[in-house]
């Protein structure tokens, strides 16, 4: 998980680094009926310092979602497009979708999270897909965000003058997308996703909260597929009345 740096500005994230530690990964869902709903991953993990404070706003329309809007599970992702964890954990979840979007019970929800100290372009690249998803709806955004991801490598940066280019591949007016980056129309979207983030505790990218109607847990940092794959494979167990409290060992 990358961490953001120091910023001027209180509405942009500010440093806080905490020490990793080897846990096992365990979350809770408790509903008004103190039912509990519990995620049990037993193996061991390096993972971050879960910190939050506030829940993310419900997915709307305004929100550009890979699968099911309607989804019970729903994953939404605070994302870095430079971030070479979000790259990782961006292959992650496009697997995940693969075998668990088809069903209809999961979705994933993608939200700007730029780190701009740690990454300057990171921001312009935000708006540029927001851009495009205005101009060319969801399936644009997500194809603009895939192209993103696959065309750079874990441990470079976007080649930010070839944006144009992923804009039109992902099927918008190469024209339309240049006059809404030049306006800067998106940079207030861009800065109030941001804001949301760091609200509800996000301290580096990617974060994810998964949601599960009124409940939602956090999944901190790129965790491995194996380990996001059982998390979503005990919630479905749960949902379709399969899964035995006994056996979660907690």
């Amino acid at each position: 998980m990358e961490p953001t740096q120091n910023q001027t500005s209180p509405a942009i994230p500010i440093a806080i680094i905490f020490g990793f530690a080897m846990i096992a990964l365990a979350i809770f869902f408790t509903n008004n009926n103190s039912t509990r709903v519990v995620v049990n991953q037993q193996e061991n993990l390096t993972a971050e310092e879960l910190i939050t404070d506030g829940s993310p706003r419900p997915v709307g329309e305004t929100d550009y979602i890979f699968g099911n809007p309607n989804a019970p599970i729903q994953i939404i992702e605070y994302s870095d497009y430079e971030c070479p964890f979000c790259k990782r954990f961006h292959n992650t979840m496009g697997k995940i979708m693969d075998e668990y979007g088809v069903s209809g019970k999961v979705s994933w929800v993608y939200r700007q999270y730029p780190l701009v100290q740690l990454h300057p372009n990171a921001s312009k690249i935000s708006e540029a897909a927001l851009c495009v998803g205005d101009i060319g709806g969801n399936d644009a955004f997500w194809k603009f965000t895939n192209k993103i991801f696959t065309e750079r490598d874990e441990s470079s940066f976007t080649n930010t003058t070839r944006l144009s280019q992923y804009a039109v591949e992902a099927g918008v007016s190469e024209e339309d997308y240049i006059q809404c980056v030049s306006s800067g129309r998106m940079q207030e979207d861009v800065l109030a996703s941001t804001e949301e983030g760091y609200r509800i505790g996000a301290r580096g990218t990617p974060y994810t909260v998964i949601t599960v109607g009124e409940q939602q847990a956090v999944i901190n940092g790129a965790q491995p597929y194996n380990v996001v794959r059982g998390i979503v494979q005990n919630l479905i167990d749960q949902l379709d009345g399969n899964f035995e409290a006994g056996n979660s060992n907690l």
